[in-house]
């Protein structure tokens, strides 16, 4: 497991996450001057992206994210991403945060999948912070929170080995492998199939620095080609005409990870019966995990870096719907298998035996991730760390 997958899997689901907020709060903006009270503008809209971006890009969560450190369980994260989406005014019912970490997640999965070489996960991130920066164009302060949040990638990544990028996307893939969600606008485009299982190409440019396939070369001893052979390949493939830029500023090239919901449909999620079977595999096993504690302090570190800041006064959060209509919602929540829905986890951390009762509920609930042989605890006192929530 690489101990420097979590930033890119933070970042990129988190710029998918943006893609579909910003998607649905246009399709439910009214003008300014006709709303009601309770209903979505576009100054609203433009507020949940500032907050929920400067929120994410945070210089001390950053901090946190970018220490080497393991990947932990997808409830974990599931966590951080719950209390992110409501870092505004912006509330979702737990349906539409199951559906909305559903697209998330199978929209980062199918980049990864398709990813050329290993070391272009890191042009996907670049691609999610680009669009990013579109948002928050007119917010310069949000505006340097991301651009730092770039120069840290490129100083951080730039300088890994080719190994090393495919350890990490090998690390992305074993977080991804059982997660077999269907999406409306992958079946409809016919790259994921009705098991939930994704289509790759056969077909298409190579990655750079490679070459068609179709040549065989034969060396001697001393590194001479002698002899050349061809076959014919099942695929049309091409040469890419340059690399993407890994700078700041450039061209990506490569278009994974580039917002798919700029083009408004509708867009579905169901469970495959494969992800139904792990949801009944999952009930059998909830003995508290022992190392529980390793993912507590996890989640307090990242945590304790969101200042989450509460709506002024009586100010009441707007609702977001992700589906077409409340019915919908409403059946989806009821229909979806409860060890698929992750509840928020709340810590009130103002007195201590409360404290401790809610540490030892939740121990019992976190689904923990082994962590790698001979990896030693990180040792934080992890009540101290719970006060920074």
């Amino acid at each position: 497991m690489s101990a420097r997958t979590l930033p890119l899997l933070f970042l990129n689901l988190g710029g998918e996450m943006l893609y579909i907020l910003d998607q649905r709060l246009r399709a439910q903006s009214i003008p300014g001057e006709k709303a009601r009270k309770d209903e979505w503008t576009d100054v609203d809209r433009k507020r949940v992206m500032n907050d929920i971006i400067s929120t994410m890009f945070n210089r001390k969560f950053m901090e946190e994210l970018f220490k080497p450190q393991d990947l932990y369980s997808k409830k974990a994260l599931r966590t951080v991403y719950d209390r992110l989406a409501h870092a505004s005014i912006m509330r979702l019912n737990q349906a539409s945060m199951d559906k909305l970490y559903d697209l998330m997640t199978m929209a980062f999965k199918y980049q990864v999948l398709l990813c050329p070489r290993p070391r272009d996960i890191l042009l996907v991130t670049f691609n999610h912070l680009d669009a990013i920066k579109d948002f928050i164009s007119d917010s310069p302060g949000i505006l340097n929170q991301v651009d730092e949040t770039f120069r840290r990638l490129i100083e951080t990544y730039n300088p890994l080995s080719d190994g090393e990028f495919q350890l990490i996307r090998q690390t992305l893939l074993i977080f991804f492998q059982d997660m077999h969600i269907r999406v409306s606008i992958f079946l409809k485009d016919k790259v994921q199939n009705s098991n939930g299982r994704f289509v790759l190409p056969i077909s298409g440019p190579v990655p750079w620095g490679t070459e068609v396939p179709g040549l065989i070369r034969i060396f001697n001893h001393k590194g001479v080609e002698v002899k050349r052979a061809e076959f014919t390949t099942a695929g049309n493939y091409v040469t890419p005409q340059r690399e993407g830029s890994f700078e700041l500023y450039g061209d990506r090239v490569l278009k994974l990870g580039t917002n798919m919901y700029s083009v408004t449909r509708p867009v579905e999620t169901h469970m495959s019966g494969s992800s139904k079977n792990l949801a009944s595999q999952a009930k059998e096993n909830i003995a508290p995990n022992p190392l529980a504690k390793e993912e507590l302090n996890f989640l307090a570190r990242l945590l304790g870096g969101l200042d989450i800041q509460k709506p002024a006064g009586g100010e009441s959060g707007f609702r977001l719907n992700l589906f077409t209509t409340d019915e919908e919602e409403e059946h989806a929540a009821q229909t979806r298998p409860e060890e698929l829905s992750y509840k928020v986890i709340n810590i009130e951390a103002t007195q201590e035996p409360a404290r401790r009762a809610e540490l030892s509920r939740i121990l019992g609930e976190l689904d923990v991730a082994e962590p790698r042989p001979g990896s030693a605890e990180k040792g934080e006192d992890l009540l101290a760390l719970m006060d920074g929530l």
